[in-house]
């Protein structure tokens, strides 16, 4: 007996509004509760890619640090062309394209439970769930579902979530040109939502095995073993490798699989066509992508293929999870009682806040567009942005961004100046880009015993890549002239 999916139709224009409404309530409980730090993470790839499109004086030096990412990728372009279109502070455009992408993102979950779910109930559980896990990470790849700032994994993700729905009602052909259009901006996760939207449509005309998908991404392949430099940089990076995850990582992969196996069972005997199928392709979508990653993982000479990272395929599952998780909790649970929804969200949410409160003590919450900052090396940064030449050119703390009270705030997209490359995301572009590895690990030796340098010191880091100025932590007397301190940092001259 062929299975049917029962979904209600099309509603009035009426309840289209309220649900855009909805949507976009729930969009701004996402950011109050998530929080919003827009140059922290990845940001340290393309704020700055955006600010040198904006002002290609910037950054004389150590650009190929970020430009890397943004040479792969439309989203510089687009980010700046943004910013001359609104005639916009870049920090007031930041923050609305976030805004755009969580409610674009939540309006993509939504369409995917209508083809699902034939209750509001269900529909809304799901929706409301992922809102309330948006910085939740997705197993062992250390991605959040969506990002609490903007970048181009964010509008790949609002891209594959659309193609999903998409693909649910039968339109591949448009699904796949969303997705040719999302690898413009990040060349990499399109291809994994392909391959499991290919999984999908053989399931669905109920055919048996799977497929490889392989792309050209703008990576550099090569089948040579890796330089020892690079072998250092990808050490900082071990979540590329599915043998160096801990045991909750691997629970993180299985859980999963569990809750799809049985997801589908219950979307069988409930008659729920497009569920049953999303689980019967999730099954064998995160098996072989395991399988890839263990194949490029596990053989030392395939160390610089496992940037691939065929397991950030979890990254679409974990969010598919959730959402039919969330519908069938919705649809058969919570149901139309209030205090079922209030017993679930209300400590659900609480915990997502306190962890975005403790990940980022030093920072506000949400830091809003032309807001002072709270914290001290942000203020630091912007003292150096609006006081220090365009080609000044800078030495840090190489594991600034792990310094108690920094928060992970990046130097070059606030300040807006050259640095020297840095221990942790420095590494990560080394780690995707192995010609960068020689020159990140020359720069970063070079600031071995950072806590102990003085004026000697400094010179020769003047003399070897012509530094002149630093930012030390407090407490420091490195014999230099020191224009500007605050409690944690002090930003000084090297004559």
């Amino acid at each position: 007996m062929r299975l049917r999916n029962r979904v209600a139709p099309a509603g009035s224009r009426g309840e289209a509004w309220r649900s855009a409404t909805l949507l976009l309530l729930l969009t701004l409980a996402a950011v109050a509760l998530h929080g919003y730090h827009p140059y922290v993470e990845d940001a340290a790839f393309y704020v700055p890619a955006v600010e040198k499109a904006l002002d290609p004086a910037l950054f004389p030096h150590g650009a190929e640090f970020f430009e890397a990412h943004g040479s792969a990728t439309f989203f510089a372009p687009l980010i700046a062309g943004s910013v001359r279109t609104l005639h916009l502070p870049l920090e007031t455009v930041l923050f609305l394209w976030q805004l755009l992408c969580v409610y674009v993102f939540l309006l993509g979950c939504w369409l995917v439970l209508r083809a699902c779910f034939e209750t509001p109930e269900g529909r809304w559980g799901g929706v409301a769930l992922v809102a309330a896990l948006l910085t939740l990470p997705a197993g062992g790849t250390t991605m959040l579902l969506l990002d609490q700032y903007l970048n181009a994994r964010s509008l790949s993700t609002c891209a594959g979530i659309f193609a999903v729905a998409l693909a649910l009602r039968g339109r591949y052909f448009f699904a796949f040109l969303l997705l040719l259009a999302a690898a413009l901006v990040h060349p990499l996760m399109p291809v994994y939502t392909v391959f499991f939207l290919l999984l999908f449509w053989w399931t669905k005309r109920n055919r048996a095995g799977a497929a490889a998908v392989a792309g050209l991404l703008p990576f550099g392949l090569s089948f040579d073993p890796p330089s020892a430099a690079y072998h250092q940089a990808a050490l900082l990076h071990r979540f590329h490798y599915v043998q160096y995850w801990a045991w909750y990582d691997w629970l993180g992969l299985f859980g999963p699989l569990v809750l799809f196996i049985s997801m589908g069972r219950v979307g069988r005997v409930q008659r729920m066509l497009n569920v049953e199928l999303l689980c019967r392709a999730l099954v064998p979508y995160l098996l072989c992508c395991l399988g890839a990653a263990l194949v490029l993982d596990l053989p030392a000479r395939f160390e610089a293929l496992a940037r691939l990272q065929p397991m950030r395929s979890l990254h679409l599952g974990y969010i598919l999870m959730f959402l039919l998780l969330g519908g069938m909790l919705g649809q058969f649970i919570l149901q139309r009682k209030a205090w079922r929804w209030l017993l679930l969200f209300v400590p659900l949410s609480a915990g997502a806040a306190g962890v975005q409160l403790w990940a980022y003590p030093a920072s506000a919450h949400v830091e809003w567009p032309g807001a002072p900052s709270r914290n001290d090396w942000v203020q630091a940064f912007v003292w150096i942005r609006n006081n220090t030449p365009q080609d000044a050119y800078f030495a840090l703390n190489p594991r600034y961004l792990d310094l108690p009270g920094e928060d992970g705030q990046n130097f070059r997209a606030v300040a807006e100046r050259s640095m020297l490359a840095d221990w942790v995301k420095d590494s990560g572009a080394a780690s995707m880009f192995p010609g960068l590895a020689e020159e990140w690990w020359a720069q970063v030796s070079a600031q071995e015993g950072w806590k102990n340098f003085r004026r000697a010191d400094f010179q020769r880091l003047q003399e070897r890549y012509g530094v002149n100025w630093v930012v030390m932590e407090q407490p420091a007397s490195p014999g230099l002239v020191c224009p500007f301190q605050n409690r944690a940092v002090l930003v000084c001259r090297v004559e």
